[in-house]
């Protein structure tokens, strides 16, 4: 394995693998604002989005945390934030100014759009110039946080598609590197085989509380089970019958060496190498997003029946073992693994194969989601608006 590659190194001395400067909405109110600062400086993204509006709490909590670790993400060299209010709009340029890197705010109430597109648009002009002279440099590979979550799940997934990150996971574990997986309610009925991998005691009583507090949210809204959403109908008809099923395939991906050193909030961010459980919600959209705001700046997205998920700032490497998929939706697909399942290649080799991807994508090559242009950036919400 290579034990170096091509980043761009930020003010705190984070690697990423991508050079974007993002124009930020605080809120719903404020995305036309973002998307018309976007449409005036090429070379610089919006990323619009629902909510920001009377939440509260642990949600409100939720909510900045996601916008400033997306802000924060090693990916992203600039961000021009834009809010309807002031003081919110602050508070996340303040979180993610800790970082050392360039960032600006600006509110809507008492200037209108014209005006704040206008003053935004000149720092956003003065940020992408300034991005565009940022060159990369070799790093070393424990330097690499990769995060990994399946979606559209089949039989091949548990046999093929994730058994091949995890085997890449080992490599990369024993290499030093920064790990998570999670989609906590993906886990029930095989949550006990984690307490083995768990580094401590502590570890586990931390996982199982995460683990207790979803499953006591789902009790509290479900109505007589999970049918339709768990396993999906996707999930059905790619043979998945059982949620215990499923959450034996979504193990897989951790591999056969990895410990669980800790266990993250949404959105919380690892404080050393190794492998972390975040809990997180099984959407695809939503956990990606999570993971971006953690900070992990590559993504292994194992599919059986074929995702197209992608995201503003994290690049999605998707893996496939499934011939059929592979072949009717080939240009979503970055790495075809579906020759184990037909004996023509070996795990290592399947794992390998990944690994290399991840290399090419860390050095630059776009991902088939990014060359399609998939760009979903969806928050989680905790609770209703008040």
């Amino acid at each position: 394995m290579q034990p170096s590659f091509q980043g761009y190194r930020r003010e705190n001395g984070r690697v990423g693998v991508r050079n974007h400067v993002v124009i930020l909405p605080l809120d719903d109110l404020s995305n036309a604002a973002a998307e018309a600062v976007a449409n005036n400086i090429k070379g610089t993204m919006a990323m619009p989005h629902p909510y920001g509006r009377l939440q509260f709490g642990p949600d409100l909590d939720l909510h900045f945390r996601t916008l400033i670790g997306t802000g924060s993400n090693p990916n992203v060299a600039a961000v021009v934030v834009i809010g309807i209010e002031d003081q919110w709009t602050q508070r996340v340029v303040d979180g993610i100014a800790a970082t050392g890197k360039p960032v600006a705010g600006f509110g809507i109430e008492l200037h209108g759009d014209h005006d704040t597109i206008m003053r935004a648009s000149k720092a956003a002009r003065e940020f992408v110039q300034w991005a565009s002279e940022k060159r990369r440099e070799e790093c070393a590979l424990p330097e690499l946080w990769v995060s990994t979550k399946c979606g559209e799940s089949d039989t091949t997934s548990g046999c093929g598609s994730n058994p091949t990150v995890g085997n890449a996971f080992d490599k990369l574990y024993d290499a030093g590197a920064t790990l998570v997986f999670g989609e906590t309610s993906e886990i029930t009925g095989g949550e006990k085989l984690l307490e083995a991998r768990c580094r401590t005691p502590e570890v586990w009583q931390r996982f199982m509380f995460m683990f207790d507090r979803y499953q006591d949210m789902i009790n509290r809204h479900k109505t007589s089970d999970l049918s339709e959403s768990q396993p999906t109908k996707g999930n059905i008809a790619g043979g998945l019958t059982t949620i215990e099923e499923k959450a034996l395939g979504n193990i897989q991906k951790i591999g056969k060496k990895c410990r669980v050193d800790g266990v993250l909030d949404k959105a919380e961010e690892p404080t050393g190498p190794g492998l972390w459980f975040m809990d997180s919600s099984s959407a695809a959209a939503e956990m990606v997003t999570l993971c971006a705001a953690s900070g992990f700046v590559v993504h292994f997205f194992p599919t059986g029946q074929g995702n197209v998920i992608g995201n503003p700032i994290l690049p999605v490497i998707k893996i496939c073992a499934n011939p059929r998929t592979v072949r009717t939706m080939s240009e979503h697909v970055d790495v075809d693994t579906s020759g184990l399942l037909q004996r023509e290649i070996t795990m290592d080799q399947a794992g390998d194969r990944l690994i290399d991807m991840m290399f090419r994508t860390a050095n630059g090559r776009l991902t088939a989601a990014e060359a399609l242009g998939h760009r979903e950036f969806v928050l989680t919400r905790l609770y209703e608006s008040a």
